[in-house]
């Protein structure tokens, strides 16, 4: 159609520029559709590069996550070794902490025991001191009461006897006419502190206490055996005169 305008109305200005306009029109065409399939074919080869990069990146990313999760499994059984550790160290650290007050304990009860041990000691060294002065006074009451005895055994047939438990046992004889051998007799004790008591008498004496008591007031011993023998014989003057 369009070789038919041209050879019919080449000389036709008109024809000349509806030929020229279609012309154009073509082309424009031509060039858009050839536009066309190369951007559709850029387009798709950049679709394509960027997938490709895409995968690229995914595979890198994936290969990143997987060693992450690598380090964060490692940064896990780190947290959870340091936790064990951490538990074992206060369990360590308790341990260490009753061994050294139980070692602490033991060097209480070592110095308490060599304080008692030097208290026993000092308390043997006293009760030694206090044994030798006890013997010391003993035997100085033994010669005072051997002397007692050797100055009253005659006159007052006075017989001085220890016996069990410390004690002295005063028998006098010749107190009863009717029976001289009679026994009259009475238990003495010396006390820690030098005091004397009397335990009992036989017969007994109403005034025993009294003679006692004036005893540990004067410690004049030989009038204290006069006094006693008067009294065991003014007990059998009184039963006499009954």
């Amino acid at each position: 159609m369009i070789l038919q305008l041209s050879m019919a109305s080449i000389r036709d200005y008109n024809v000349a520029e509806q030929l020229s306009s279609k012309l154009e029109e073509i082309r424009t065409k031509l060039l858009d559709q050839a536009m066309g399939e190369v951007l559709n074919g850029r387009v798709t080869e950049l679709c394509q590069e960027h997938r490709r990069y895409m995968n690229s990146v995914l595979g890198t990313c994936f290969k990143k996550c997987k060693e992450d999760e690598t380090i964060f499994d490692m940064i896990k059984t780190y947290k959870e070794d340091l936790k064990e550790k951490t538990s074992l160290q206060k369990e360590k650290s308790a341990e260490h902490l009753e061994v050294v007050s139980e070692i602490e304990d033991k060097e209480h009860h070592k110095a308490l025991l060599f304080q008692r041990i030097e208290k026993l000691k000092k308390d043997q060294a006293k009760n030694r001191e206090l044994i030798q002065s006890q013997n010391k006074a003993n035997k100085d009451r033994l010669k005072k009461l051997n002397k007692c005895k050797d100055i009253f055994q005659k006159p007052l047939s006075l017989e001085i006897k220890k016996i069990e438990g410390e004690k002295l046992q005063f028998v006098f004889r010749n107190i009863s006419h009717k029976d001289p051998d009679m026994a009259h007799t009475f238990l003495l004790q010396l006390d820690a502190e030098d005091v004397y008591h009397i335990i009992s008498s036989d017969p007994p004496l109403e005034k025993i206490s009294h003679l006692e008591r004036r005893l540990q007031e004067t410690n004049n011993f030989s009038a204290f055996l006069a006094n006693i023998r008067r009294e065991f014989v003014a007990l059998h003057s009184g039963a006499k005169t009954a």
